[in-house]
């Protein structure tokens, strides 16, 4: 009995995929708010910058938190501390941008200032709601810039 040889099939190559640029830029503003906000510079440290009416404010590195989530990145600075009073925090969503071939696109997103309660004995002798949000939105653009 002759023996079946087995052709080897081979896959199809898979398609190139198209490279897309991330934005390492963030320029938005919204009201009386600026924020930018770049994720590396040319120390490869990222930076934030918070303006608001008369306040400004500049962050560098492990000042800045982020976070990835199903909404965007989360990223947030500590704007005041006030021992015994209040902390407040803001926070930028970013949002997932594929930049096209020019490297620069229009964004539209939120900024959430968060007020957060404290107390010398911790936020469970805070009475009643801890956390108070106001949400800005937000406009600007998405870049990649190279340093």
């Amino acid at each position: 009995m002759a023996s079946k040889k087995k052709a080897a099939v081979e896959a199809p190559a898979a398609a190139p995929q198209p490279q897309q640029n991330e934005p390492n830029l963030y320029e938005l503003q919204g009201g009386n708010l600026t924020v930018s906000y770049s994720t590396s510079s040319i120390s490869g440290k990222p930076l934030f910058n918070y303006k608001k009416g008369r306040t400004m404010l500049s962050f560098m590195g492990d000042q800045i938190r982020t976070q990835s989530t199903g909404i965007g990145t989360l990223v947030t600075v500590d704007i005041e501390f006030i021992p015994d009073l209040r902390t407040v925090t803001f926070t930028l969503v970013v949002p997932q941008v594929n930049l096209p071939p020019k490297n620069k696109a229009r964004i539209v997103t939120i900024g959430i200032t968060t007020a957060s309660k404290t107390s010398i004995g911790g936020p469970g002798l805070v009475q009643g709601q801890v956390q108070s949000y106001k949400v800005a939105a937000l406009k600007g653009t998405a870049s990649m810039v190279f340093f």
